[in-house]
């Protein structure tokens, strides 16, 4: 069987960095599914989901090693085509990827002690943002 919901969000941009995993805690429970799988996907081309433990330290260190491997003050040929500045955005989106999969077990995401699910939006402004959740799974 398969369940679908959406969690939408406003984020700050640059990095944003927010805890979905209550939302799709909550989206597994209305699907009753017991054992399968989670795909979290972020819609929208500048922004990534991701686990990490999410606390002040380890997010900070991560908005760091992406500013070093898509750094934000650096031409991109994005921005000369649109002119909207996000070039460094799509690329650090492309890197951290849209979505992700999560096993289900006994009615529970499969995650680590200290994994939370997480946003990044690398946007340059504020967005409204939708990440489509689909449970797929036996009951």
């Amino acid at each position: 069987m398969h369940y679908s919901e959406h969690i939408d969000l406003d984020t700050g941009g640059f990095s944003d960095c927010i805890d979905i995993t209550r939302g799709v805690e909550s989206i597994l429970q209305a699907s009753g599914v017991k054992d399968g799988l989670a795909s979290v996907f972020v819609v929208g081309s500048t922004a990534s989901v991701t686990t990490i433990e999410y606390e002040s330290g380890a997010v900070e260190d991560l908005k760091e090693a992406i500013e070093r491997l898509a750094p934000s003050g650096v031409p991109y040929r994005h921005d000369r085509r649109w002119g909207d500045g996000n070039g460094f955005s799509h690329v650090r989106a492309a890197l951290m990827k849209p979505g992700l999969t999560i096993p289900v077990i006994d009615g529970a995401l499969a995650l680590g002690t200290w994994q939370q699910i997480v946003l990044i939006d690398f946007d340059n402004r504020p967005r409204c943002r939708r990440i489509a959740v689909v449970i797929v799974g036996d009951r």
